[in-house]
C-alpha cells in the first residue's frame, strides 16, 4: 500500500469519526431529549474547552517524549470507548461530563494528523503543499460519507449516531499502529531551561506581534465556525414547523443537503495551493471571513422552496469558508514557526480556533439564541400567523401536537408555552459578527506576502 494512500485512510477515518455525529447531535438534544439551547451551546462548548489545553499538551509530548502515532492510536481508541457511553446519559449535565471526557481525547488527534501527515511526507521528500491538500480531501469525504450514513440510517436524532462513530473510532486506533513511525525530534539541548525542555516556547510566539493578531483572529473566527456546525442542520430541520414546508426534501433529508457543505470543501481544498501562492495568508483569510459572511446571510433568507437555491449556495459558499481558514491557518503556523516547536505551534493553532474561539462562540451563542432569539406563544391565531398557516390547517394542529406537545383550548389559547427559534435573525446577526471580523482583520493583520514562505511549507 502506498504512503499516501495510508495518509488518505488516516484523514478518511480522522473526520468520518467526527461526521457521524457533529452536524446531527442537536437534532438528538432538541429533537430527542428536549433539552434547552443554553446548555446545547454549553455541550458543544466542551470541543471548545478540550482544545484550550489538549492539543497544546500532546503537542508538546510528540515533540519530546512519545511518537506521534502512538499517542494519536490511544487517544483515538480511548474516544471511541467513551462515544459508547455518552447516549446513556439521562441528564444534560451528565451528558456534558462526558462530551468533554470524549473531546478531550479527539480534539488533540485533529493536530496530531497534521503533524503525522507533515513529517511523514517530509521524510518521504514530498512536497506538502502539493501532496497534502489532495490527502486532506479525502477528510471531508469522510466526514461527508458519515453524515449521509447516519442520515440514510435513520439515526440523525438517535443515539445510534454515537455508536456509529464509537466503533470507526476504535479501528482507527488499532489502524494508526501501522503508520511510519513519527519519533519527537529531540532537537531541545538537554540542559536547555525547562520551559523550552517543556516545549512552552511556543507560547513565546504570542510576544510576536502578528503572530498574536493572527491568533486572536483565529480565535475570533474559530467562534463563527461553531455556528453552522452546532445549527445548520437543526435549522433545516424546523422548517418541518411550518406546514408548507413539512414534507420538504430540505427537512427530510437535512443532514444530506448540509453535506454539500463538506463536499464544497473538496474542491476548496484542491484550490488552497493556487490561492495560497497567487494571494499569500492574509488574502486568503480575508476571503474566508468575507465567506462566512455570506454563508450566514444567505441561510438567513433561504426557504426550502422559492429560496433554495440561498440553502444551496450558502453550503457551497461553506467549502470556501471552511478551508481557507483552516487548511491555511494550518500551513501559516508551519512555515512561520522553528521546527523545535512546530506540533506545540499546531497545538496553539487549535487551542486558539477551536477552543476559545469554540468556548465563546457556542457560550454566547447558546445564550442569546434563549435570550433574545426566541420566540414565546400562547395563542394559536399568532403562531399559525408566524408559521404563515391558519389555526384550523390540521397540518398546523398536527404539528402543534407531535412537536410542541401542545393542543389549542376552546378560547384560542395553547395549552403548552411554545417556543420557536428565529432563525433568521440568528443568522444575520451571525453575518454581522462575521463581516466586523473581516474589517479589522483587513485593517490590523500586516503581512507582505512571500512565494517563497509557502514553497519552504514542504521543506
Amino acid at each position: 500500500m502506498s504512503l499516501k494512500l495510508r495518509l488518505t485512510i488516516l484523514s478518511f477515518l480522522q473526520f468520518f469519526v467526527w461526521g457521524a455525529w457533529l452536524i446531527t447531535m442537536a437534532n438528538f438534544w432538541f429533537g430527542t431529549k428536549h433539552w434547552d439551547g443554553t446548555q446545547f451551546g454549553a455541550v458543544f462548548g466542551t470541543m471548545g474547552i478540550a482544545s484550550i489545553f489538549m492539543p497544546t499538551i500532546t503537542g508538546i509530548i510528540a515533540d519530546r517524549w512519545v511518537n506521534a502515532e502512538r499517542i494519536y492510536s490511544v487517544l483515538q481508541i480511548l474516544y471511541g470507548v467513551v462515544l459508547f457511553i455518552l447516549p446513556h446519559s439521562e441528564t444534560p449535565n451528565s451528558f456534558f461530563s462526558v462530551m468533554l471526557v470524549a473531546m478531550c481525547f479527539y480534539m488533540p488527534t485533529i493536530a496530531l494528523t497534521n503533524s503525522i501527515s507533515y513529517t511523514i511526507l517530509k521524510n518521504s521528500h514530498l512536497d506538502v503543499v502539493k501532496d497534502f491538500p489532495p490527502i486532506r480531501v479525502w477528510g471531508t469525504i469522510g466526514f461527508i460519507v458519515a453524515m449521509w450514513i447516519t442520515n440514510l440510517t435513520g439515526n440523525k436524532s438517535s443515539e445510534g449516531q454515537f455508536y456509529i462513530a464509537g466503533g470507526v473510532a476504535v479501528l482507527l486506533g488499532l489502524y494508526a499502529l501501522t503508520l511510519p513511525k513519527c519519533p519527537p525530534q529531540k532537537l531541545i539541548d538537554k540542559n536547555a531551561p525547562l520551559s523550552e525542555q517543556l516545549g512552552l516556547n511556543a507560547f513565546k510566539l504570542f510576544g510576536d506581534y502578528k503572530m498574536a493578531l493572527f491568533f486572536l483572529f483565529s480565535m475570533l473566527l474559530g467562534a463563527a465556525l461553531q455556528l453552522t456546525n452546532a445549527y445548520g442542520d437543526v435549522f433545516l430541520s424546523e422548517f418541518a414547523h411550518f406546514p408548507k414546508y413539512a414534507n420538504s426534501i430540505v427537512v427530510e433529508k437535512s443532514t444530506i443537503i448540509m453535506s454539500i457543505s463538506q463536499i464544497s470543501e473538496t474542491l476548496f481544498i484542491l484550490a488552497i495551493p493556487f490561492f495560497l501562492k497567487k494571494f499569500g495568508i492574509k488574502k486568503v483569510m480575508l476571503i474566508s471571513m468575507l465567506a462566512w459572511v455570506l454563508r450566514f446571510g444567505l441561510f438567513a433568507y433561504g426557504d426550502p422552496v422559492t429560496g433554495l437555491w440561498m440553502i444551496i449556495l450558502s453550503c457551497i459558499v461553506y467549502g470556501m469558508a471552511f478551508d481557507f481558514f483552516n487548511i491555511s491557518g494550518s500551513l501559516f503556523v508551519e512555515t512561520t514557526t522553528d521546527k523545535k516547536i512546530r506540533s506545540s505551534a499546531q497545538g496553539l493553532f487549535m487551542m486558539m480556533t477551536n477552543g476559545f474561539g469554540a468556548v465563546i462562540g457556542s457560550y454566547v451563542a447558546g445564550w442569546a439564541i434563549d435570550r433574545f432569539f426566541t420566540l414565546k406563544f400562547t395563542t394559536a391565531s399568532e403562531l399559525a400567523k408566524y408559521l404563515e398557516t391558519t389555526p384550523n390547517d390540521s397540518t398546523f394542529v398536527e404539528i402543534l401536537k407531535n412537536s410542541f406537545n401542545s393542543v389549542v383550548g376552546a378560547d384560542g389559547t395553547l395549552s403548552n408555552i411554545v417556543l420557536v427559534k428565529d432563525w433568521q435573525h440568528i443568522w444575520l446577526y451571525f453575518a454581522l459578527y462575521s463581516l466586523v471580523i473581516a474589517i479589522l482583520f483587513a485593517i490590523f493583520f500586516r503581512h507582505e506576502h512571500s512565494p517563497s514562505d509557502v514553497k519552504n511549507i514542504g521543506h
